[in-house]
């Protein structure tokens, strides 16, 4: 089950990430060209701000349904949704065919993405934490978050060999189109194992007593206010962190390295190879500790993670860049990331554990990763090309989440299926 979880939501997380590397390697020449080369960056950053605006009304819709229905009828459509729209931005026209038709269409296209994307987390997480045994539910839960570094690892992996083997002008004339085409495939594969995937017993459970919610947003909302804005909370600095260096540091580097220059993709390759191993771990130490302490640590040592990656730039040592990426992602983010699906989904019942969860977490993206790339290219014009306008930025969202996680209930000896 964890593992069916896990190839499902790494396929989705793979739509998701290709488009975040496109943005920072590929979109603001092709569907941007006739600005300022700023102007181009910032306007791309919007598009990909556009997928996390979807994000809470796709959280929305599959939180009903997902409450109401089960997690895996709504975990088959967010899949094929999220694998049209990917497949369609590998075949869509660029600026200097049909002009700004393109970047309409390449936003659109990105909507439907935040929605898949919105849908997906909440049911995966809880297929994972429902079914896991007492004890055991942060390392669990942390198969589906094993699905962002998995994803992120394939996509810049076939990003980075597909640019290698096309040459810059061939990769920007048609290469670029190859990964995002090659999700058909993927999303084939993923359906054939969600179809096999059962509902959680405890979720069985509710619906044989009867007592599914009828409009369970609303009940959660009604109900639970306060978990649904600490679980926002929880998600600012970790979400931030992770698009910061694995998104807006691609594009930062280049300017800073060069076009040619590998070392971003490199670095979260390597970042994204190594979580694999480092968020479960994190997850485990949560199912001793609590969620609570790896958290903490995780939102108030990111500061300095995000600040080291500066410093190394600013240095010129593509070394220093590749260990502060790898120190920031695989140490501060996954001390948040690993623990995440569990806590979560411990915070909410069952009955409206599906919104819950997801409302919170794709309210957070939203407020905090799907602004910050266009947020910290801004600053960084406002500060005359210095970037310590962005780490004060981050200061403030590391100390809100830190905030939310002494706030919220510690969970991790609490039974999954009763009530908060």
């Amino acid at each position: 089950m964890v593992l069916g979880s896990m190839i499902g939501t790494t396929i989705e997380w793979y739509d998701f990430y290709l488009y975040a590397t496109a943005t920072a390697l590929v979109f603001k020449p092709l569907f941007f060209p006739n600005i300022s080369s700023t102007a181009g960056t910032l306007a791309s950053f919007a598009t990909y701000a556009a997928g996390f605006g979807a994000r809470p009304i796709g959280a929305i819709v599959a939180g009903h349904l997902g409450d109401r229905l089960g997690r895996k009828t709504v975990l088959v459509g967010a899949l094929l949704l999220m694998g049209v729209a990917t497949a369609a931005i590998g075949l869509l026209p660029t600026y200097s065919q049909v002009g700004l038709l393109a970047p309409a269409l390449l936003a659109t296209l990105r909507l439907l993405q935040g929605l898949a994307v919105g849908a997906e987390w909440g049911g995966a997480a809880l297929l994972s934490v429902e079914h896991a045994p007492p004890g055991r539910r942060g390392v669990f839960g942390s198969f589906t978050q094993l699905g962002s570094p998995a994803g992120m690892l394939l996509a810049t992996g076939v990003f980075y060999l597909t640019r290698a083997a096309f040459g810059e002008d061939a990769f920007l004339d048609v290469g670029w189109r190859i990964p995002f085409l090659l999700s058909v495939v993927l999303v084939a594969i993923g359906l054939l194992i969600r179809l096999r995937l059962n509902d959680s017993e405890v979720f069985a459970r509710v619906k044989e007593r009867g007592e599914i919610a009828r409009m369970p947003v609303v009940e959660v909302l009604r109900s639970q206010p306060r978990n649904v804005v600490l679980t926002t909370g929880l998600r600012l600095s970790q979400i931030a962190l992770f698009v910061l260096l694995t998104t807006y540091s691609l594009t930062y580097l280049q300017d800073k390295f060069g076009k040619d220059s590998q070392v971003g993709l490199v670095a979260v390759l390597i970042a994204s190879a190594i979580g694999l191993v480092s968020t479960p771990l994190w997850a485990w130490l949560s199912d001793r500790v609590g969620r609570r302490p790896p958290y903490v640590f995780g939102a108030l040592g990111g500061l300095v993670a995000l600040a080291l990656f500066f410093f190394a730039a600013e240095a010129g040592s593509e070394v220093a860049v590749v260990l502060s990426i790898v120190f920031g992602v695989n140490v501060m983010h996954d001390a948040m990331y690993g623990p995440q699906a569990a806590w979560f989904g411990e915070l909410f019942d069952t009955r409206v554990r599906y919104s819950g969860a997801s409302l919170g977490y794709q309210i957070g993206a939203v407020l905090s990763g799907g602004f910050a790339p266009l947020i910290a290219a801004a600053l960084l014009v406002a500060g005359g090309g210095s970037p310590w306008l962005i780490v004060v930025y981050f200061a403030v969202l590391s100390a809100l989440t830190a905030v939310a996680a002494r706030l919220a209930r510690e969970t991790f000896r609490d039974e999954i299926g009763g009530t908060p």
